[in-house]
């Protein structure tokens, strides 16, 4: 059933922004191909999983909005796991780990599903998604195919489903293959990830980490005050830079930048959605102007943002 006008603001982890022009829910991967099938041809479609890494505009989202739950996970012989785009991240983990399977370990406290952890190359303490990929299931311009793992152009933190103007696809399912592992060792790691994440990570509503980290060998080398093991891998934490400029606690109506981590953005009391951007560009612009670097936002804008203003 599509629904007309609906407000996506309980839909996202920020609890923030508009309407969806057109609403539907589906629960099963045949649903969700059909439904993407049907609306590629029709105009603008936006997938949304948990709506962890997302933002939608105040001024709301045209087109169709599609929210995934269609699930299913099967893990196959030889350590092949084939999973539906709207499991959850860490539910893949789980379930792998159940078999006796490592790799995805890092995946513990993203809350997010699958589908959004492929789209931006999601990872964790040097690991990423990307690594395990066999084989992805698209919808392409009405098409249902398997494709490489190559047809994503996977970066850091980015993948071609993320830039601008983007191919007219969705993930629908994927192939991932993963090492056999001691059972022990893997929920070890997952413990210890999972008690960094909460050490870090602030109770209000926020989208995760909302900037990419800056990959730059001669700059992260250049911060006289950059821990030795950043510098080595050429990593500068963009918490890092924003607590440098002095934004830690920063707030613009009902946005906030994290005080236990400054690399969050969070919804303190009824945060628009323009709150939110015009706080993370605020911070962009100190970054640049102290550093001479643009941070790069995790976070994707949906929807019509052509009448946001910074100030």
């Amino acid at each position: 059933m599509i629904q007309t006008n609906v407000s996506l603001r309980p839909f996202t982890t920020l609890r923030a922004g508009g309407a969806a022009e057109r609403f539907t829910i589906v629960r099963t991967h045949v649903h969700l191909c059909a439904a993407l099938a049907q609306a590629q041809a029709a105009g603008p479609v936006t997938i949304l999983g948990w709506g962890s890494n997302v933002l939608p505009s105040d001024a709301g989202v045209p087109g169709l909005t599609i929210r995934n739950e269609a699930r299913k996970i099967e893990i196959l012989a030889d350590g092949e796991v084939v999973a539906d785009s709207g499991c959850g991240f860490q539910e893949l983990f789980l379930k792998a780990a159940q078999a006796g399977l490592a790799g995805l370990e890092f995946a513990v406290g993203i809350p997010g599903t699958l589908g959004g952890a492929l789209v931006s190359n999601a990872g964790a303490y040097r690991s990423a998604i990307s690594k395990h990929l066999v084989e992805i299931e698209i919808v392409h311009e009405g098409q249902r195919k398997w494709v490489r793992p190559g047809w994503m152009e996977f970066s850091y933190r980015n993948s071609v489903l993320r830039r601008a103007n983007p191919p007219n696809a969705a993930i629908t399912r994927v192939r991932l293959r993963l090492e056999t592992g001691n059972p022990v060792a893997i929920y070890d790691a997952a413990r210890e990830f999972q008690r960094q994440r909460i050490s870090k990570q602030p109770p209000s509503p926020s989208a995760g980490s909302f900037f990419k980290n800056v990959e730059d060998q001669a700059f992260a080398e250049s911060l006289d005050q950059l821990p030795v093991a950043l510098k080595a891998a050429g990593v500068t934490p963009a918490g890092y830079l924003i607590e440098a400029v002095g934004l830690k606690g920063h707030q613009i109506g009902g946005a906030r930048v994290g005080v236990r981590h400054a690399n969050f953005i969070l919804n303190v009391g009824g945060a628009s959605a323009t709150d939110i951007r015009r706080l993370a560009e605020k911070v962009a612009k100190s970054v640049f102007d102290r550093f001479g670097v643009q941070l790069e936002e995790e976070v994707l804008y949906l929807g019509d943002w052509s009448g946001f203003r910074p100030d």
